[in-house]
């Protein structure tokens, strides 16, 4: 089985208490990357030592529970420091909950969870206005939103209806309720999760929400050796390692640092360039009835910044925008019908893409 992740041994993020479903799934191979261990050494003109240590904290931390799954760990994290939202995808019980659950306990800042529904309303997401007798005035309750990690689980169960009262707090981090503006706290991230094989009861997400998702994550199963390291601790531990054992080892004050340093990352503007063109050729392929929009193009220029420092270098290079290209387009591109009947994926078209776009040296 191959990794949903390229150049990185297969992982699963299984905890010790689930069980994976017996059936098989396949999953896409990516463009060839270069992974962290083969950087070469340079003296980086920033110093991203302190970024370093958070980052392998968090690591350690998910650990503690999760067993494999270094790839998945590697792209949160780039989306937690590229202050961006992401969408988990995989079969039930490959623990893609958890691994959000677990993510958000690292860090010390607000959490919330949310369990959509068909019959969930956007005033249980948002907030509702009530009325107070003793004021004579309405006096809004905040809803569950008001989080800086916000975990939504099924979120492709809830209706249009409920998906349109998330468009505008992702995308500018507030909420306009009564004519009043609440500002989001800081930080602030949507981790979704989704079923992609069981559609009875589920709603197709509308583009322009999926367009706000920094990331979209193929959650696979675990190797046979993993799933063997998961069994063990089963037998031998009560289930592993309990999830109170996970603590917070980063701040909000101490993301906002983090995250200002990947902003000041070099990007050579022939990258700029690059980024562009990969872009704009999903608005020109025949096998696409709908391209990336210039979101797209933002979100793999700040991932591509994130993914360098936490690999320890000050500059972006073509291998970690070809990495990560896969992540950023795949929920934002259509598919022609006649491409779909042949069979083929957005990810092919990513990966054909990348081959056709001459990679600047």
């Amino acid at each position: 089985m191959e990794s949903n992740f390229p150049n990185l041994p297969e992982s699963s993020e299984n905890p010790m208490p689930q069980a994976s479903s017996a059936s098989t799934q396949q999953t896409p191979v990516y463009p060839e990357a270069v992974p962290a261990e083969t950087t070469p050494a340079f003296a980086p003109r920033t110093d991203l030592s302190h970024l370093s240590r958070h980052a392998e904290a968090i690591r350690q931390e998910l650990g503690k529970v999760i067993v494999g799954q270094q790839a998945l760990a590697e792209l949160l994290l780039v989306a937690l420091l590229a202050d961006g939202h992401v969408l988990l995808e995989g079969v039930p019980g490959v623990a893609k909950t958890l691994t959000a659950k677990l993510l958000a306990r690292t860090l010390s800042v607000p959490f919330s969870r949310l369990q959509f529904t068909p019959d969930l309303m956007p005033s249980d997401v948002l907030g509702t206005s009530v009325f107070r007798p003793n004021k004579a005035e309405f006096e809004f309750r905040p809803g569950p939103i008001f989080a800086s990690v916000v975990l939504i689980d099924e979120i492709n169960r809830a209706p249009a209806k409920t998906q349109s009262a998330l468009f505008e707090v992702m995308e500018e981090r507030q909420v306009t309720q009564d004519g009043t503006r609440y500002t989001m706290p800081t930080p602030f991230v949507v981790l979704a999760t989704q079923n992609p094989i069981e559609q009875e009861g589920t709603y197709r997400l509308p583009e322009a929400q999926l367009d706000r998702f920094l990331f979209k994550l193929n959650v696979g199963y675990p190797s046979v050796e993993e799933e063997v390291s998961i069994l063990q601790g089963h037998h031998t531990g009560f289930g592993g390692t309990p999830l109170e054992a996970v603590r917070a080892v980063v701040s909000a004050d101490d993301l906002q640092q983090l995250r200002e340093q990947v902003r000041r990352q070099h990007v050579e503007p022939k990258l700029l360039e690059y980024i562009a063109r990969l872009v704009g050729q999903t608005r020109a392929h025949k096998g696409l009835y709908l391209g990336a929009s210039p979101r797209a193009s933002l979100a793999l220029l700040n991932g591509s910044k994130a993914l360098a420092a936490l690999r320890g270098r000050d500059f972006v290079t073509p291998e970690d925008i070809q990495y990560l290209a896969p992540m950023v387009l795949r929920h934002r591109i259509q598919l022609t019908p006649e491409r779909e009947m042949e069979g083929g994926t957005p990810d092919d078209v990513v990966k054909q893409i990348l081959q056709q776009i001459e990679v600047p040296r």
